[in-house]
This record gives C-alpha cells, structure tokens and sequence, in this order.
C-alpha cells in the first residue's frame, strides 16, 4: 500500500509524487510478488525471505537478459555490455537497497554495507562458485580422461583438463576497478575525518560527493571500453608482445572507438 512512513525519530514522510509514479508503474511487479511470497510472519519470516531471494533472481536474470539483447541490438561487444547495461540492470536491486537504507537508517552503515557486501557477494560466490563447477566438470570430462589414458604430453593434458576462459580487456578491468574503489573508499574516509559522517552533509558536500563517484565510474567505463575494443592493450603488454598499435592522442583514441563500434564485427575481421 502506498501511505506515509514514520521514521524512527517520530517525523511523518508523506508521499510524494515520484513515490506515487514510481508506485504505478511497478504495481504489476508487487502484485505479482505479493502472490509468490508468503506473509512474514509466516514460518518466522524464512519462507519470505527465501521466496524474496528467488523473486529477486528471476527479476536479475530478466534484467540481464534484456541489458544483453540491448547491446546485441546497439551491437556492442559483450565484455562492454557487461560493464554497463547488464551491470546496471543487476546492480538496481542493491541500489535501492542501498538508498532505502541510507534514508530510514540512523547511521551509513547499512548502506555502505550493503554495497561492499553485495558486491563481495557477487565476486567471491557469483565468480567462485561457477568456476569450481566448471573446473570439477572439466576434470571429469571424457576428453580430460581420454587424454590422460592415452599418454599424451603435458601441454595437451594441460589444455583439456584445465577450465580457461580468456577475456579481453579484463586485466585493464580490473586494475581500473581496483584503482576507482581505492579512491571510493578514501572519500568515504576524508567524509568521515573532515564531515564526521560518510554520507550527508551541507549540500557542496553532498553534490560533490556525488560529482566524485559518478566521475569514477565514467572513468572507469571509458578506459574499460577502450580496453574491450583492444584500443588499450594491457593484456598483450602484460603477456610481453608489446602494446602495439596505440594511437597516440585522445582524438586518434576516440575515432578508433568510433570506428571500432560502428563498424562492428564486420571491421573487427578486416583487421590483421
């Protein structure tokens, strides 16, 4: 239901008109939650949140799935899709977590935990767990087995009983993404030294925080996409064949990202 909300220090939030638009149009999705997830006092609340943690799967996985038909549409790369609509799309959950939290809560807390902790979730047990089924599976595989019956040279038992993924543009990802959440949680620090709170504030506080991380993640969207269409090469520099063709001003950069993104797969082949 739609109402005001009490906060704990007593003060009525009355609704808004964005609560109320924002209402509508999700009516169909609380509707249809309201179906699949038993009342919380049911069963001490356990068959609501597993039911809750279900809904919000099926929600992230319709949300990836048309993130990544928007960039197949737009044809742009998979790894640059990722890193943006498909991120987005599964990062709203835990963003509105996240500002619930921030708003209803007396202290950041919650909502800075909320952020590390999910996306701890999603490196650690999203990334971990997949790859240790996919290793297990491989080393059970027939063609691991086949080859290790058969004698053959450690090079090719290597390369059938191994589970390898390679990425393109991963290594300068992670770097980047390294380096933007060091600058991120240095902020939140200086906040907590100099304002003695790591979200409110006067509001040149506030905007420039804001300023600060939205400037972060377009660096890091930028330079990650440049690393995708291998405009930036850090993965051959790092394998030791050198960084080859890299234009040499920001201009060159960008044309060749242009080029790159328009021309799609077609041009990508041309190239040697």
């Amino acid at each position: 239901m739609l109402h005001p909300t009490k906060e704990e220090n007593g003060e009525i939030n009355d609704v808004t008109c964005g609560d109320a638009v924002l209402h509508f149009l999700s009516i169909g999705w609380k509707v249809l939650f309201a179906i699949f997830n038993p009342p919380p006092h049911k069963g001490g609340g356990y068959p609501t949140l597993f039911s809750g943690i279900c809904c919000i799967g099926v929600v992230t996985y319709v949300v990836a799935e048309i993130a990544t038909l928007v960039g197949c549409i737009l044809n742009i790369k998979p790894g640059l899709t990722a890193i943006t609509f498909v991120a987005i799309g599964t990062s709203l959950p835990d963003t509105f977590a996240s500002m619930t939290a921030a708003r209803n809560s007396r202290y950041a807390d919650e909502a800075v935990g909320n952020i590390t902790g999910s996306n701890c979730v999603n490196v650690f047990l999203g990334l971990g767990l997949p790859w240790v089924l996919g290793t297990v599976w491989k080393l059970n595989s027939a063609g691991c087995a086949a080859v290790v019956d058969g004698n053959a040279s450690a090079d090719v038992i290597f390369k059938s009983c191994n589970y390898m993924v390679p990425a393109n543009g991963l290594i300068l990802s992670v770097i980047l993404f390294l380096a933007c959440s060091s600058i991120g949680f240095l902020i939140l620090i200086l906040r907590r030294v100099f304002l003695k709170g790591e979200l409110g504030g006067s509001c040149t506080a506030r905007y420039g925080s804001a300023f600060a991380f939205i400037t972060l993640w377009f660096i890091y969207i930028i330079f990650a996409g440049l690393g995708t269409y291998g405009i930036i090469d850090l993965d051959s520099y790092i394998r030791g064949e050198g960084l080859g063709v890299v234009p040499e001003t920001f201009a060159n950069v960008f044309d060749e990202a242009k080029k790159r993104i328009v021309g799609g797969p077609a041009l990508m082949q041309t190239q040697p």
